[in-house]
């Protein structure tokens, strides 16, 4: 194929900036109309029903309840409101969660509410930011494709970090995209401040798409070589300082008067940063089972490992609708613009997306250490970006026969793609796949034979490729966000199913409830694990330990704490049983306390739960 001859035309893909075209042809009259109802749109499938999955993760609601008591563990990200041990992550997006439920009251709407937003927000800034590159429609089809992602329409409703995270990474992009029209350091700034708080939501995870930003900005930014070296420096200062305030915080409080940071083996936030939620996750280990370890046939953590990975039956549901779609974008793209300026803006977008989308699928398919489905809702932005991108410029191109057979490729792969994915889920809706291979089938051909050419015919030709392309995912998020989840690893799809270790929050009995009610001490009672401890603290309204955190097997409290609460009348009911998440009693004191607790106190039974009474006095010596 000759490269002049798709790249002569300024209206396909090749060296002319897509921002300087979008500058100067000024902004049709449909464009915001669009945008509002996109957004609008958005916020509508995101508030919709929004109470149905009720506290979603017991273990990050507990968090966030305590955090509208204690101001104390809303900085910390503590499971109760007396601050034993935090949740295993860092805690921005307990921060909005808890804010919110000062604001408006704890519940399971103004807890999720923060969550629909940043959804929102995210499309909106996707938008912005492919506009800025590729032009208004580019930027409403990869909103819509990001907004229509089903795990999106999952996690957008969930109380995981995971909202939270993809908002800052998308802002980061932004950033990014913004500080290449003038080499701004500001905005550049910006993009690091970013990503630093992305670290303060999910760690190491926020950093998978640093590999893209910097690789853009030093390709395509408007100046020297040396000021772009000096512009990426300030920016990874900023990027450390905005993680490092909060970790500095912790580290100059005193241990003694502060929460054990849940999943550390140290009590610190780097520890669990670079260990069990680093470093464990890519190579598996202590507390990272999943992946290709001991679980890695299980879809809870992500089956086997491989490149086909995200295709499988983990993942495929939940972020492959689109990504065939965005390899044949990227790298037809890629081969369009390889002999563009060095500053063109189509080849930069193309870079920023495609390594986001390349290096963050790359991790996920090959880390062996714990990974759940819903993790890949931080590949939906870079998919998307593509596919807007993509979509219009082999639209423009479509007059060049290459472009044109790349573009119905494009479609045919997703229409393909999608049929396998809905035949996954035969009882579900089994037409549908079938008129979407109908109708894929119909717009391929109308582009192969030149039905474009005709104006009008051209305009149906567009508006059906679009709906051919969204429709299988644009239903299976729509019937996702329709569903209430719960547990701790939900999954998208009609069956509104969650795998993992489930909603203890109805699991408790009214007698035991009642009986927390009544106590007046500062726990009303401990138990093992979150799992437990959260229905006991969600449910009753009181501050319940969750001793050894989320696994269970965290040494706090440590039998000796434990022990002093007790002299001291501060916990009334010891809880039998419970768990962590993982069930593991580990490294902790859990299995030491609930053996000292049946030697020194008399146990009962309260609504099919044993159930010991600490305040009837004990050796604790």
């Amino acid at each position: 194929m000759s490269t002049a001859a798709v790249s002569s035309d300024p209206a396909c893909l090749g060296p002319v900036p897509a921002a300087a075209r979008t500058r100067t042809a000024g902004r049709p009259p449909w464009v915001r109309p669009s945008v509002a109802v996109l957004l609008v749109a958005t916020a509508a499938l995101y508030l919709w029903n929004l109470s149905a999955s009720g506290y979603a993760n017991d273990f990050y609601a507990m968090a966030v309840q305590a955090g509208t008591k204690s101001w104390e563990a809303l900085f910390f990200g503590s499971l109760d409101p007396g601050n034993v041990i935090t949740v295993d992550k860092p805690p921005a997006s307990l921060w909005l969660m808890a804010l919110s439920g000062r604001l408006l009251g704890f519940s399971s709407f103004s807890m999720l509410l923060p969550n629909a937003l940043c959804g929102v927000g995210s499309v909106a800034l996707l938008y912005a930011a492919v506009r800025r590159t590729s032009g208004p429609l580019a930027g409403l089809i990869a909103g819509a494709a990001l907004a229509l992602t089903p795990v999106a329409a999952l996690m957008f409703k969930f109380n995981n970090p995971d909202a939270l995270l993809v908002l800052l990474m998308v802002a980061g992009a932004y950033c990014t995209v913004r500080a290449l029209d003038r080499a701004s350091t500001g905005w550049l700034l910006l993009a690091g401040a970013a990503l630093g708080f992305g670290f303060l939501t999910k760690m190491l995870q926020a950093f998978l798409v640093l590999p893209a930003f910097a690789l853009v900005y030093l390709v395509a930014a408007p100046t020297g070589l040396g000021r772009r070296l000096l512009q990426l420096l300030g920016a990874a200062v900023a990027l450390v300082v905005a993680t490092g305030w909060w970790i500095v915080a912790v580290a100059w409080w005193p241990t003694e008067s502060r929460p054990y940071i849940g999943g550390s083996t140290d009590n610190t936030p780097l520890e669990l940063a670079f260990g069990y939620n680093g470093l464990g996750r890519i190579f598996g280990g202590d507390g990272n089972g999943g992946g290709g370890g001991g679980m890695g046939g299980n879809t809870m953590f992500g089956g086997e490992t491989g490149l086909f990975r995200m295709f499988g039956a983990a993942f495929g549901l939940e972020i492959s609708w689109l990504l065939p779609a965005a390899l044949i974008a990227l790298a037809a793209g890629l081969w369009f613009t390889r002999f563009a300026p060095r500053l063109d803006r189509t080849r930069a977008a193309l870079l920023l997306w495609g390594g986001w989308t390349v290096v963050t699928a790359l991790v996920f398919s090959f880390m062996s250490g714990t990974i759940h489905p819903y993790y890949t809702v931080a590949l939906a932005p870079g998919i998307a970006g593509l596919v807007g991108i993509g979509a219009v410029e082999l639209w423009r191109g479509r007059h060049n026969f290459a472009a044109r057979v790349v573009l119905a490729l494009v479609l045919a792969a997703t229409g393909v793609w999608d049929f396998i994915l809905l035949a996954r889920t035969p009882d579900w809706q089994p037409w549908l796949r079938w008129v979407l291979l109908v109708l894929t089938a119909l717009v391929v051909a109308g582009l192969l034979f030149g039905l474009d050419r005709i104006r009008r015919a051209g305009i149906v030709l567009a508006v059906a490729g679009v709906v051919a392309g969204l429709l299988a995912p644009a239903a299976y998020a729509v019937v996702t966000a329709s569903q209430g989840h719960t547990g701790s690893i939900p999954t998208s799809g009609p069956s509104g199913n969650s795998m993992g270790f489930g909603d203890r929050a109805g699991a408790e009995s009214a007698e035991l409830i009642a009986l927390l009610r009544q106590t007046t001490t500062k726990w009303s009672a401990a138990t093992n694990g979150s799992q437990s401890a959260a229905g006991l603290a969600l449910n009753s309204d009181t501050a319940v330990i969750a001793i050894g955190g989320f696994n269970g097997g965290d040494p706090a409290p440590t039998l000796a704490e434990f022990q002093q609460y007790v002299a001291r009348g501060e916990i009334t009911y010891y809880v039998s049983g419970g768990m962590g998440g993982m069930g593991g009693m580990g490294r902790g004191g859990s299995g030491e306390i609930a053996q000292w607790v049946a030697e020194n106190f008399t146990a009962q039974t309260v609504g099919g739960s044993t159930v010991y009474d600490l305040t009837t006095g004990a050796t604790t010596g």
